[in-house]
């Protein structure tokens, strides 16, 4: 695929010299775009530091719910004792979406002496792992938009990130649409997009879909609207995936004049939630219909109660997190396994390479419901070629229906064969 960058998946010998875990509150020293959330004293185990990035506030996707939601899971653990004992602290960033934001947040990350990072969002890739990896530092349920996520031996996915999506978009429209137009990111990681929708399309025997790309933070997509429009043709689907951007693409493409012909729209949750359903006018507006592929159950599934539960008490009326971003979810799941690493290791002091020795030795997580049991051991890897350590495969299909986002599709659906490029 365009732009493609290879890492090793592989885990290199490591010294056996862990580092430990920085037991002071971290305070006012903090650096600029970072915040620290501070717990008790733990008992007699050390704290466990831990950091969250995201890009917040920035002309492109934002992602505030991320940090968000890691400190009401602090908040949630720490008033229960902490994980095994251990008070856990979470150290967030905003990254900005640049690679020096990127760079930035790695290197706090080593500075503070974070034993991980957990459920965080960035498309920069190559200036985030490279100094996590040099500190073996691993990287824990990010939200899986670069190639690195995928690559690194210290990156422990907990979805299948952009590829299962686009893959799963693929089969979901395979059903529905004659042809199919993508409204992309003109970027490197969005290169790789045309290619895995086209996998899934070819399995439903159809064939590859014009590929529109786009700046992701214009502020009108009429162009690619119209250009959209005519690639997809009658009885054809528009699917456009440029996350917060999608919203601004989707108000250009309904301002188009009408031209008779019958295109269906759709996208991938993350790109578009209910929020942005019901904003846009809910079953009067141009969703209705529309055909989202996610990497989770449904808002509304009894799975995210406890989710629910933690955000009503310990979230504190916090409007960053909305319950229904895959953002948000994602980092709820990512620290629902490591406070399954942790107390696997039951250990006095955590360190680094004992949470990573714990996930590449097969520690098991149960998510309720939310994703199949994830491990990461080799042989639970995928081992596509650009996305080898995929150990969730499984997307959802949802549609809007009366304003509201409903499974199209009951349970979840396994796109691992789509990703690798096996057509069955």
């Amino acid at each position: 695929m365009t732009g493609r960058r290879r890492s090793s998946s592989f885990r290199p010998f490591q010294s056996g010299v862990f580092r430990t875990v920085c037991t002071a509150v971290v305070g006012a020293s903090l650096l600029t775009g970072c915040g620290v959330l501070p717990g008790g004293s733990g008992g007699s185990r050390e704290p466990v530091t831990v950091m969250t990035w995201a890009p917040v506030g920035t002309n492109a996707t934002n992602q505030p719910g991320m940090p968000a939601m890691a400190k009401a899971f602090a908040r949630w653990v720490n008033a229960g004792g902490g994980i095994d004992g251990h008070t856990l602290r979470v150290l967030t960033c905003n990254e900005n979406n640049s690679t020096a934001g990127a760079a930035d947040c790695a290197r706090r990350a080593v500075n503070e002496n974070a034993v991980a990072v957990v459920g965080s969002y960035s498309q920069h890739g190559r200036e985030f792992m490279a100094p996590l990896e040099a500190a073996s530092i691993p990287f824990l349920g990010g939200y899986g938009l670069t190639e690195e996520e995928f690559t690194s031996f210290l990156s422990y996915p907990v979805n299948g990130g952009q590829a299962t999506l686009l893959a799963g978009n693929g089969r979901q429209l395979a059903r529905e649409c004659e042809r199919t137009a993508l409204v992309r990111p003109d970027t490197i990681s969005g290169d790789d997009l045309p290619e895995l929708l086209n996998s899934g399309l070819a399995q439903g025997g159809r064939g590859i879909a014009g590929d529109i790309r786009a700046a992701e933070d214009a502020t009108d997509y009429t162009r690619q609207a119209e250009q959209a429009r005519s690639r997809a043709g009658d009885d054809g689907c528009v699917t456009a995936v440029l996350g917060d951007r999608t919203e601004t693409f989707f108000d250009s493409y309904r301002r188009v004049p009408e031209d008779g012909r019958d295109i269906k729209v759709s996208s991938v949750l993350g790109s578009v939630g209910q929020p942005l359903i019901d904003s846009t006018g809910g079953k009067t507006g141009p969703f209705e219909g529309a055909y989202l592929t996610g990497w989770y159950p449904v808002a509304t599934d009894p799975a995210w109660k406890p989710m629910l539960n933690v955000i009503d008490k310990y979230a504190f009326g916090d409007n960053d997190i909305d319950p229904a971003d895959p953002g948000s979810q994602t980092t709820w799941i990512a620290y629902t396994a490591l406070k399954k690493v942790i107390e696997s290791i039951n250990a006095d002091v955590i360190t680094s390479g004992k949470i990573a020795d714990a996930l590449d030795r097969g520690v098991q997580v149960h998510t309720g419901g939310l994703t199949p049991p994830l491990r990461w051991r080799y042989e639970d890897m995928l081992g596509a070629p650009g996305f080898p350590r995929i150990v969730n495969r499984d997307v959802t299909f949802q549609v809007v229906r009366e304003g509201r986002l409903v499974a199209q599709k009951k349970g979840l659906v396994d796109v691992g064969q789509t990703v690798g490029g096996t057509v069955s």
